[in-house]
Protein backbone atom coordinates (compact mmCIF):
# COMPACT_ATOMS: atom_id res chain seq x y z
CA UNK A 1 0.00 0.00 0.00
CA UNK A 2 1.58 3.64 -1.02
CA UNK A 3 3.09 5.42 2.11
CA UNK A 4 0.72 8.67 1.36
CA UNK A 5 -2.03 9.19 3.62
CA UNK A 6 -5.41 8.72 2.74
CA UNK A 7 -9.20 9.81 3.74
CA UNK A 8 -12.11 9.81 2.69
CA UNK A 9 -15.18 11.21 3.91
CA UNK A 10 -19.09 11.27 2.91
CA UNK A 11 -21.60 13.51 4.65
CA UNK A 12 -23.77 10.87 6.82
CA UNK A 13 -26.59 13.71 6.71
CA UNK A 14 -27.11 13.81 3.19
CA UNK A 15 -26.96 9.85 2.34
CA UNK A 16 -30.40 8.70 2.28
CA UNK A 17 -29.07 4.93 1.92
CA UNK A 18 -30.00 2.45 4.78
CA UNK A 19 -26.12 0.70 4.83
CA UNK A 20 -23.39 3.26 3.96
CA UNK A 21 -19.97 4.57 5.01
CA UNK A 22 -18.82 7.85 6.77
CA UNK A 23 -15.45 7.40 6.44
CA UNK A 24 -12.54 4.83 4.98
CA UNK A 25 -8.53 5.47 4.76
CA UNK A 26 -5.35 4.08 5.28
CA UNK A 27 -2.65 5.70 7.48
CA UNK A 28 0.79 5.10 7.25
CA UNK A 29 1.82 6.43 10.44
CA UNK A 30 -1.24 6.15 12.94
CA UNK A 31 -1.78 9.52 15.21
CA UNK A 32 -2.52 8.90 19.10
CA UNK A 33 -6.09 9.56 20.10
CA UNK A 34 -8.39 9.70 23.16
CA UNK A 35 -11.76 9.75 22.52
CA UNK A 36 -13.14 9.52 26.16
CA UNK A 37 -16.87 10.50 24.45
CA UNK A 38 -16.55 7.74 21.93
CA UNK A 39 -16.96 8.18 18.14
CA UNK A 40 -20.49 8.74 17.18
CA UNK A 41 -20.33 5.87 14.54
CA UNK A 42 -19.55 1.96 13.90
CA UNK A 43 -15.78 2.25 13.96
CA UNK A 44 -13.77 -0.70 12.31
CA UNK A 45 -9.43 0.06 12.95
CA UNK A 46 -6.96 -2.60 12.07
CA UNK A 47 -2.66 -2.68 12.14
CA UNK A 48 -1.22 -3.38 9.06
CA UNK A 49 2.46 -3.18 9.64
CA UNK A 50 3.69 -2.28 13.37
CA UNK A 51 1.86 -2.34 16.40
CA UNK A 52 -0.25 0.13 18.80
CA UNK A 53 -1.52 -0.33 21.77
CA UNK A 54 -5.87 0.15 22.16
CA UNK A 55 -7.54 0.38 25.05
CA UNK A 56 -11.60 0.49 25.17
CA UNK A 57 -13.77 -1.12 27.80
CA UNK A 58 -11.07 -0.68 30.97
CA UNK A 59 -8.47 -2.94 29.13
CA UNK A 60 -5.41 -2.38 26.68
CA UNK A 61 -4.44 -4.22 24.41
CA UNK A 62 -1.71 -4.53 21.61
CA UNK A 63 -2.77 -4.68 17.85
CA UNK A 64 -0.45 -6.14 15.75
CA UNK A 65 -0.52 -6.64 12.30
CA UNK A 66 -3.29 -8.20 11.44
CA UNK A 67 -5.32 -7.60 14.11
CA UNK A 68 -8.23 -4.90 14.34
CA UNK A 69 -10.95 -3.59 16.60
CA UNK A 70 -14.75 -2.89 16.17
CA UNK A 71 -16.33 -0.58 18.09
CA UNK A 72 -19.87 0.41 18.83
CA UNK A 73 -21.37 4.01 18.67
CA UNK A 74 -20.11 6.46 21.32
CA UNK A 75 -16.97 3.46 22.73
CA UNK A 76 -15.17 5.68 25.35
CA UNK A 77 -11.62 4.81 23.68
CA UNK A 78 -8.16 5.72 23.02
CA UNK A 79 -5.14 4.32 20.87
CA UNK A 80 -1.29 5.20 20.61
CA UNK A 81 1.65 3.58 18.62
CA UNK A 82 4.43 1.30 19.68
CA UNK A 83 7.43 1.98 18.43
CA UNK A 84 8.45 4.15 15.37
CA UNK A 85 5.74 2.64 13.09
CA UNK A 86 2.07 1.78 13.34
CA UNK A 87 0.49 2.02 10.08
CA UNK A 88 -3.57 1.31 9.74
CA UNK A 89 -6.51 1.55 7.71
CA UNK A 90 -9.93 1.92 9.23
CA UNK A 91 -13.40 2.33 8.60
CA UNK A 92 -16.41 4.51 10.20
CA UNK A 93 -20.38 3.51 8.77
CA UNK A 94 -23.57 4.07 10.22
CA UNK A 95 -27.04 3.68 8.71
CA UNK A 96 -30.49 2.52 9.32
CA UNK A 97 -30.17 -1.25 8.78
CA UNK A 98 -26.64 -1.53 10.11
CA UNK A 99 -27.75 -2.44 13.60
CA UNK A 100 -30.27 -5.34 12.62
CA UNK A 101 -27.81 -6.70 9.91
CA UNK A 102 -25.08 -6.56 12.83
CA UNK A 103 -27.11 -8.39 15.46
CA UNK A 104 -28.26 -10.63 12.97
CA UNK A 105 -24.03 -11.65 12.49
CA UNK A 106 -23.61 -11.83 15.76
CA UNK A 107 -21.26 -8.86 15.68
CA UNK A 108 -23.37 -6.31 17.32
CA UNK A 109 -20.72 -5.74 20.05
CA UNK A 110 -17.37 -3.90 20.77
CA UNK A 111 -14.42 -6.80 20.45
CA UNK A 112 -11.08 -7.30 18.39
CA UNK A 113 -11.02 -9.39 15.84
CA UNK A 114 -7.96 -11.23 13.67
CA UNK A 115 -7.84 -11.66 10.28
CA UNK A 116 -5.97 -14.72 8.86
CA UNK A 117 -2.37 -14.09 7.32
CA UNK A 118 -3.27 -16.20 4.27
CA UNK A 119 -5.88 -14.36 3.32
CA UNK A 120 -6.10 -10.94 4.66
CA UNK A 121 -10.02 -10.90 3.56
CA UNK A 122 -10.64 -7.96 5.93
CA UNK A 123 -7.57 -5.26 4.41
CA UNK A 124 -8.70 -6.34 1.16
CA UNK A 125 -12.14 -5.25 0.67
CA UNK A 126 -10.85 -2.18 2.41
CA UNK A 127 -8.53 -1.48 0.27
CA UNK A 128 -11.20 -2.57 -2.75
CA UNK A 129 -13.53 0.08 -1.63
CA UNK A 130 -10.73 2.52 -1.41
CA UNK A 131 -9.24 1.73 -5.29
CA UNK A 132 -12.90 1.78 -6.78
CA UNK A 133 -14.10 4.85 -4.99
CA UNK A 134 -10.77 6.42 -6.36
CA UNK A 135 -10.09 5.07 -10.04
CA UNK A 136 -13.72 3.57 -11.00
CA UNK A 137 -15.88 6.40 -11.97
CA UNK A 138 -18.53 4.07 -12.13
CA UNK A 139 -18.49 3.15 -8.59
CA UNK A 140 -21.54 4.21 -6.56
CA UNK A 141 -22.42 4.84 -3.07
CA UNK A 142 -24.66 2.06 -3.83
CA UNK A 143 -21.89 -0.28 -4.26
CA UNK A 144 -19.80 1.22 -1.48
CA UNK A 145 -23.28 -0.17 0.68
CA UNK A 146 -22.53 -3.74 -1.11
CA UNK A 147 -18.79 -4.15 -0.08
CA UNK A 148 -19.17 -2.57 3.59
CA UNK A 149 -22.02 -5.36 3.46
CA UNK A 150 -19.86 -8.00 2.50
CA UNK A 151 -16.85 -6.47 4.86
CA UNK A 152 -19.62 -7.15 7.48
CA UNK A 153 -20.20 -10.57 6.79
CA UNK A 154 -16.34 -11.32 6.31
CA UNK A 155 -16.04 -9.97 9.80
CA UNK A 156 -18.04 -12.37 10.87
CA UNK A 157 -15.94 -15.31 9.41
CA UNK A 158 -12.99 -13.90 11.82
CA UNK A 159 -11.94 -15.38 15.15
CA UNK A 160 -12.95 -12.54 18.01
CA UNK A 161 -10.22 -12.32 20.52
CA UNK A 162 -12.63 -10.90 23.62
CA UNK A 163 -15.56 -12.33 24.80
CA UNK A 164 -18.33 -9.94 24.44
CA UNK A 165 -19.60 -9.53 28.02
CA UNK A 166 -17.11 -7.75 29.50
CA UNK A 167 -16.23 -5.44 26.74
CA UNK A 168 -19.77 -3.99 25.90
CA UNK A 169 -21.86 -4.54 29.27
CA UNK A 170 -22.14 -1.34 30.14
CA UNK A 171 -22.01 0.31 27.00
CA UNK A 172 -25.38 -2.29 25.82
CA UNK A 173 -27.21 -1.32 28.60
CA UNK A 174 -26.93 2.84 27.94
CA UNK A 175 -27.07 2.44 24.34
CA UNK A 176 -30.89 3.46 24.27
CA UNK A 177 -30.35 6.54 26.56
CA UNK A 178 -27.28 7.14 24.14
CA UNK A 179 -28.81 7.46 21.26
CA UNK A 180 -31.56 9.37 22.11
CA UNK A 181 -29.48 12.08 24.06
CA UNK A 182 -27.44 12.19 20.03
CA UNK A 183 -31.03 13.11 18.69
CA UNK A 184 -32.08 15.42 21.42
CA UNK A 185 -28.90 17.43 22.98
CA UNK A 186 -30.32 20.44 21.47
CA UNK A 187 -33.26 20.39 23.94
CA UNK A 188 -33.34 21.34 27.59
CA UNK A 189 -32.57 18.19 29.22
CA UNK A 190 -31.66 17.46 32.27
CA UNK A 191 -31.05 14.57 34.58
CA UNK A 192 -34.39 13.89 35.56
CA UNK A 193 -35.42 13.64 32.41
CA UNK A 194 -32.45 11.22 31.08
CA UNK A 195 -33.79 9.28 34.61
CA UNK A 196 -37.40 9.18 32.73
CA UNK A 197 -35.98 8.23 29.93
CA UNK A 198 -33.86 5.29 30.58
CA UNK A 199 -36.61 3.89 32.65
CA UNK A 200 -33.86 3.57 35.63
CA UNK A 201 -33.13 4.97 38.79
CA UNK A 202 -30.54 8.10 38.74
CA UNK A 203 -28.07 6.54 40.85
CA UNK A 204 -27.97 3.13 38.87
CA UNK A 205 -27.64 6.01 35.75
CA UNK A 206 -24.95 7.46 36.97
CA UNK A 207 -23.12 4.02 38.10
CA UNK A 208 -23.62 2.95 34.34
CA UNK A 209 -21.90 5.78 32.90
CA UNK A 210 -19.05 5.99 35.05
CA UNK A 211 -18.41 3.00 34.49
CA UNK A 212 -18.90 2.98 30.31
CA UNK A 213 -17.91 6.67 30.07
CA UNK A 214 -15.55 7.48 33.34
CA UNK A 215 -17.60 10.41 33.22
CA UNK A 216 -21.73 11.45 34.67
CA UNK A 217 -24.89 11.37 32.87
CA UNK A 218 -25.21 15.46 32.79
CA UNK A 219 -21.16 15.42 31.72
CA UNK A 220 -21.17 13.31 28.75
CA UNK A 221 -24.15 15.42 27.48
CA UNK A 222 -21.78 18.59 27.64
CA UNK A 223 -19.26 16.53 25.48
CA UNK A 224 -22.02 15.73 23.11
CA UNK A 225 -22.95 19.65 23.03
CA UNK A 226 -19.35 20.71 22.47
CA UNK A 227 -18.93 18.08 20.26
CA UNK A 228 -21.55 19.56 18.05
CA UNK A 229 -20.52 23.15 18.36
CA UNK A 230 -17.46 22.50 17.18
CA UNK A 231 -18.84 20.94 14.27
CA UNK A 232 -20.74 24.30 13.73
CA UNK A 233 -17.48 26.39 13.96
CA UNK A 234 -16.04 24.97 11.26
CA UNK A 235 -18.88 24.19 8.76
CA UNK A 236 -20.81 27.29 9.67
CA UNK A 237 -18.15 29.58 10.99
CA UNK A 238 -20.23 32.75 9.49
CA UNK A 239 -22.76 32.09 12.09
CA UNK A 240 -23.29 35.08 15.23
CA UNK A 241 -21.71 32.37 18.18
CA UNK A 242 -25.40 32.84 20.24
CA UNK A 243 -26.90 31.03 17.53
CA UNK A 244 -24.51 28.32 17.53
CA UNK A 245 -24.93 28.16 21.36
CA UNK A 246 -28.22 27.41 21.69
CA UNK A 247 -28.95 25.53 18.37
CA UNK A 248 -26.89 22.83 21.06
CA UNK A 249 -28.27 23.10 23.65
CA UNK A 250 -26.58 26.20 25.81
CA UNK A 251 -29.09 28.98 26.48
CA UNK A 252 -26.60 31.11 27.39
CA UNK A 253 -23.53 31.92 25.45
CA UNK A 254 -21.30 33.15 28.37
CA UNK A 255 -21.47 29.40 29.36
CA UNK A 256 -20.98 27.89 26.53
CA UNK A 257 -17.98 29.89 25.48
CA UNK A 258 -16.66 29.35 29.34
CA UNK A 259 -17.57 25.60 28.83
CA UNK A 260 -15.79 24.73 25.55
CA UNK A 261 -12.83 26.74 27.00
CA UNK A 262 -12.65 24.55 29.97
CA UNK A 263 -13.03 21.34 27.89
CA UNK A 264 -11.17 22.60 24.61
CA UNK A 265 -8.68 24.90 26.37
CA UNK A 266 -9.34 27.67 24.15
CA UNK A 267 -12.13 29.43 23.22
CA UNK A 268 -14.80 29.13 20.14
CA UNK A 269 -13.67 32.23 18.15
CA UNK A 270 -9.92 30.84 18.96
CA UNK A 271 -10.51 27.25 18.02
CA UNK A 272 -12.34 28.30 14.81
CA UNK A 273 -9.49 30.76 14.18
CA UNK A 274 -6.87 27.87 14.30
CA UNK A 275 -8.98 25.76 11.89
CA UNK A 276 -9.09 28.15 9.29
CA UNK A 277 -5.10 28.94 9.47
CA UNK A 278 -4.49 25.20 9.78
CA UNK A 279 -6.76 24.74 6.10
CA UNK A 280 -4.65 27.25 4.47
CA UNK A 281 -1.18 25.81 5.56
CA UNK A 282 -2.54 22.31 4.02
CA UNK A 283 -3.98 24.31 1.15
CA UNK A 284 -0.91 25.46 0.05
CA UNK A 285 0.92 22.57 0.87
CA UNK A 286 -0.90 20.88 -1.66
CA UNK A 287 -0.42 23.12 -4.07
CA UNK A 288 3.55 22.94 -3.66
Amino acid sequence: MTEIKKRLLFSASENSLPLFIESIGYNPQEEDFARPEGYPYYHWLQTIEGKGSFSFGGQEYILDAGKGVLLMPFTPHSYYSIGEKWSTVYVTFTGAVVEGIMESLDIDYSALYEESKEEKSISKIIYQIMDNIDHNSEFSRLDSSELLYKFMVILKKHKKIKNQHSISHYYDKLRPIVVWLEENYAEDIGLQDMVEQAGISSQYLTTLFREAFKMSPYSFLIQLRIREAKKRLITHNDLPLNYIASSVGFNDTSNFIATFKRIEGITPKKYTKLFMQNSEVNKDKNTL
